[in-house]
């Protein structure tokens, strides 16, 4: 990615904070709820007429994006922003965004935070051994490799002075997204590898780790966004069942399930770590509200989801 440097984009003058997220997915639009009840501006891009007339509803300025349509006028878009965050993940080509707008965004005055959601993916296996932000990255596939790329991409943009922060996500789950729903709908395997755990954490509390980071920004910075308990994920889908009062599915070798398998779901089993979360709890001063999955889930429940 060249970086150049051409003339400034003035921030906006006298005007409240702007977020602008690049994929407004579900872990973005978490966060953009919380500073639109707070009064901020929030912008963001999607992918279709549909979605955009959707967030304009909720407040939101939309602007359409994807790889091949990049911003119509990326000064006009971006004008005014003081935070922004990308979820975008890369394809194979790269990162669509770096791609279209790196130039543009080092162009931002009035910039004073950027967040870039990655995956826990990089560190690859570890054959259920903790790792830390400071493990070596050893991804697994093209879909690792790209992210670690990513990540370099959006880290070089320190080089221009920008503040920008990497949140290493966990499986991610929350209200129309959990183990919930999948028993709910008939959906649900328990899928059993001995010794296989995953990362897991409440969208609610990225919005918490995110919310903390632009508020103590520190130029560089890598967060692991977990939770605190790394579990087999057949407990996850038994817990689930419990609590709505069914039935557990049956127990699945891995070995046999594997066989019907999408290929990305072959790649999550591939890798098997326990991630540590200290970071955001000693740095950013971070109390999760749901420390484990058996909470969020019972809170999902209570909550109607």
């Amino acid at each position: 990615m060249a970086i150049e440097l051409p003339q400034a984009i003035p921030a906006h003058p006298a005007r409240a904070n702007r977020l602008f997220c690049f994929g407004l997915g579900y872990s973005a639009l978490a966060l953009a709820r919380r500073l639109l009840e707070k009064r901020w501006r929030v912008a963001g891009t999607c992918r279709t007429p549909e979605k955009a007339a959707e967030l304009e509803k909720a407040g939101i300025e939309p602007f359409l994006f994807d790889r091949g349509r990049p911003l119509a006028d990326a000064g006009k878009a971006l004008a005014g922003t003081t935070h922004l965050l990308s979820s975008v993940p890369p394809d194979a080509t790269g990162d669509a965004v770096l791609d279209h707008h790196a130039n543009d965004l080092i162009r931002l005055e009035g910039l004073r935070w950027t967040g870039y959601l990655s995956t826990t993916g990089v560190y690859g296996d570890r054959d259920g051994g903790w790792v830390d932000e400071k493990g070596a990255l050893h991804p697994v596939g093209p879909r690792g490799r790209a992210r670690v790329a990513a990540e370099e991409g959006w880290l070089s943009l320190l080089k221009v002075g920008q503040k920008v922060a990497v949140f290493r996500l966990a499986g991610i789950y929350g209200p129309g997204r959990s183990a919930l729903d999948t028993v709910r709908e008939g959906k649900a395997r328990r899928i059993v590898k001995p010794g296989q755990v995953f990362s897991r954490i409440h969208v609610d509390d990225i919005a918490t780790i995110l919310e903390a980071s632009i508020a103590a920004p520190e130029a560089g910075a890598i967060y692991n966004v977990c939770d605190d308990e790394p579990a087999p994920p057949q407990d996850v889908i038994a817990y689930a069942a419990a609590l709505l009062g069914r039935e557990p599915p049956p127990e699945i070798p891995y070995a046999q399930a594997a066989k019907s398998m999408s290929e990305m779901a072959r790649s999550f089993y591939a890798e098997n770590k326990r991630v540590n979360n200290r970071k955001i709890k000693d740095a950013l001063g971070v109390k999760l509200t749901y420390p484990d999955y058996r909470e969020g889930l019972k809170a999902l429940l209570a909550a109607g989801f």
